[in-house]
């Protein structure tokens, strides 16, 4: 059925299901004792009515629809899945619509030719929220919207063993390069960062003040109680010359427990522990509050950081998207740095948890279970709260001798212009204690069989400076508590070219998350790679797998394997 076939007959939809609906409560009168209808029914007088394909397809999600439940996940484990109305953006078969989630949508990066734009510049991205986003709709039993799939995200959620840094500079730099797994033509390069570790212990002073959203729709086992288990585990690793604030908002802001010291855990635990949701979302004025109770709080020169731990649903006060950016932006100016913390389903605003940490100098997490929390803020809390460099931007330029196209994986709202990489005004991405970070280029060497057309009046002949460099890599980024930026500059080799197979494991286990994240949205450039080969591709390269994250991460390929019901087939004829 059209979409315009679907929209006239809307009216007529409408009155059959309110006729259904008669229909079921007269079968919920029926005698007692008589055997529960399932789920997928439909009484026995409506369907022996000739109905139009409409009026069918109203019956089979029938009892989707009537079942209004708080518990997205339990009502997909409960129920048949029933496809849903063909969408725009609904890519790769059994994908399922989540339509008071909110994303941002961004298309891949296009191909450039070196010949016409030779250089890269964008700014570096450590939040790895989208990849426990998507978990959470696997776990569920459906198929990630495309648009919630970052493919930085997925690829920087887990740790690699990357060179560790030396000298003055507080990050590590490594370059690897291999053929790309789902195209011989093609080499993916890979752009390394590590930064230096730092114990909990020999962290500053911390400032903290949890922002905690109370209202309404937190009001369910994956909002606020999962919320309270993830500040108690951040309270056990609080050191006495720490401080706690918690603030809350719902219909309205208000401190709940002013600065604490870290040694007076009970009292912290005990305010969480009271914590109660329901009503309206005042989130703006609850960020505004919180950066007033940080200011009041400030340590010179240690850690202060507001964790915002939400839905994003906001409804009273600021709720425009820019307008809750530019707030975060003007606040991080007075030496207050903003993470968030996703909780919830089906009404989760993940554009606005996103792009709030970016402007807030902060970095994004998604909390879908506590195993989750504890990696976050536990595991990695040096990393989540110790700052290492501040607005780091990578550039590269690409010798047209060498390569003769490329494009970026990922990164895509981290983009900037080329002019934009010395200007220190402009604001990039910061680095943690601890953080591992990988930029990965699919590159097609010169005189190998690219993406473009060549070119009927420009001209052909290559470039001779230079031999053997790829690209040069640029650099630049700004230490805690300065405001003029340093600048890293080296040449990449043209090295020999390792096989799939040859390639580190790191390699290639970033290689299988980021082919995964393609075919996710769609799998534009991944040929015949399928999800099968993403499982065998990472499940050779899970090494030292210490925490498990690398298996994780083989059993959500499989099950999305699952989840993908072939396409139908258009050469039967009709």
């Amino acid at each position: 059925m059209s979409s315009h076939q679907f929209l006239a007959h809307q009216p007529l939809a409408a009155g059959f299901t309110a006729g259904l609906l008669l229909a079921l409560a007269a079968c919920s009168a029926q005698d007692a004792s008589a055997p529960p209808a399932s789920k997928a029914s439909v009484p026995p007088a409506v369907l022996n009515q000739p109905e139009p394909e409409m009026h069918r397809e109203a019956i089979a999600s029938a009892p989707e629809t009537l079942a209004k439940r708080a518990d997205y996940a339990a009502e997909a484990r409960q129920m048949p899945m029933i496809a849903p109305a063909p969408m725009q953006d609904a890519l790769l078969p059994g994908y399922r619509d989540v339509p008071r989630e909110q994303y941002q949508h961004l298309a891949d990066n296009p191909v450039h030719s070196v010949a016409n734009e030779p250089v890269s510049t964008f700014s570096i991205d450590v939040d790895t929220g989208s990849y426990a986003n998507v978990r959470r709709f696997l776990s569920g039993g459906q198929l990630p919207p495309a648009d919630a799939v970052r493919l930085e995200e997925m690829v920087n959620y887990f740790p690699y063993s990357y060179p560790m840094p030396e000298g003055d500079v507080p990050f590590g730099i490594g370059i690897e390069l291999a053929q790309t797994p789902w195209n011989p033509q093609t080499r993916l390069l890979r752009v390394a960062i590590k930064a230096s570790d730092s114990k909990v212990a020999q962290l500053p002073p911390a400032n903290l003040v949890f922002l905690v959203d109370v209202s309404g729709s937190m009001d369910r086992r994956e909002g606020l109680p999962m919320v309270q288990g993830t500040l108690k585990l951040l309270v056990d690793q609080l050191r006495p010359q720490d401080r706690v604030s918690l603030v809350t908002y719902a219909g309205e802001a208000r401190v709940v427990l002013g600065s604490t010291p870290g040694s007076e855990k009970a009292k912290i635990r005990t305010a969480i522990d009271q914590l109660s949701a329901g009503g309206s979302t005042a989130g703006e004025s609850g960020i505004q509050l919180a950066y007033a109770e940080a200011q009041k709080g400030l340590i010179p020169n240690g850690i202060n950081r507001i964790l915002l731990a939400t839905d994003g649903d906001f409804n009273v006060g600021i709720s425009d998207f820019e307008s809750l950016k530019q707030l975060a932006a003007q606040k991080r100016k007075g030496g207050v740095s903003l993470t968030t913390l996703g909780f919830g389903m089906d009404n989760y605003n993940e554009r606005l948890m996103e792009q709030l940490a970016d402007a807030g100098d902060g970095n994004y997490a998604y909390i879908d279970n506590l195993r989750e929390a504890r990696k976050v803020l536990v595991d990695q809390l040096d990393s989540t709260l110790s700052v290492v460099a501040r607005d780091v931007k990578l550039q590269l330029e690409f010798n047209p001798a060498e390569v003769s196209e490329y494009r970026l994986l990922g990164y895509e709202n981290r983009a900037l212009k080329r002019e934009d990489f010395s200007n220190d005004k402009v604001d990039a991405g910061e680095i943690g204690a601890g953080h591992t970070i990988t930029a990965l280029y699919e590159i097609v060497p010169a005189g190998a069989k690219g993406w473009l057309e060549p070119l009927r009046y420009q001209s052909t002949a290559k470039t001779q400076g230079n031999p053997g460099e790829l690209a040069w890599l640029r650099v630049r980024y700004k230490a805690p508590g300065t405001e003029q930026s340093r600048l890293l500059e080296r040449p990449i080799a043209a090295a020999n070219v390792a096989s799939p197979g040859e390639a580190s494991e790191d390699l290639r286990f970033a290689a299988a998350v980021a082919a995964f994240a393609q075919l996710l949205k769609g799998g534009q450039y991944t040929g015949d790679f399928s999800l099968s080969d993403s499982a065998s591709l990472a499940r050779a390269a899970r090494g030292d797998d210490r925490f498990g994250l690398r298996s994780e991460f083989v059993q959500l390929v499989e099950l999305a394997q699952s989840l993908q019901t072939p396409a139908p087939s258009h050469a039967r004829k009709e």
